[in-house]
């Protein structure tokens, strides 16, 4: 059974690999990172531009959730207009060789799943599943 721990990660039976993939959970978590990793620092409109169609609320979400998971720092200066940078913290930069794999991943695999979820499902439907269920 899960139980919350201070983080409000589930601990998960000590499955680190699920308490992980809970950090970067959400669509553009992974592609922020990648782009922080590449750039070190960023301003908001300039993740913007990067992600051209990511909304201003989900960019500002997930922002905010790799903050509070410590993966993200966030620097607000006090001028006019207003200038918040972000950048990576120690924590999110150990993250470089996990974005790294996943993007390599990618390249060598996307094709594949691409193609096969192109092809026709070999997988009986209707009352021809039941007949061989039946079997």
């Amino acid at each position: 059974m899960a139980r919350e721990t201070k983080s409000g990660l589930s601990d998960l039976g000590g499955c680190q690999i699920e308490a992980t993939l809970q950090l970067l959970d959400g669509k553009w978590k992974g592609v922020i990172l990648h782009h922080l990793l590449r750039d070190e620092v960023l301003r908001f409109n300039e993740l913007v531009k990067l992600l051209s169609t990511i909304t201003h609320r989900t960019l500002s979400k997930q922002l905010r959730e790799m903050e509070v998971a410590g993966l993200v720092a966030r620097t607000v200066y006090p001028v006019v207009p207003p200038r918040v940078d972000y950048s990576l913290t120690p924590l999110g930069r150990s993250l470089e060789p996990v974005i790294q794999a996943l993007g390599r991943w990618g390249q060598e695999n996307l094709v594949a799943v691409e193609d096969a979820a192109l092809k026709p499902c070999q997988m009986p439907v209707g009352s021809e599943a039941i007949m061989r269920s039946a079997a």
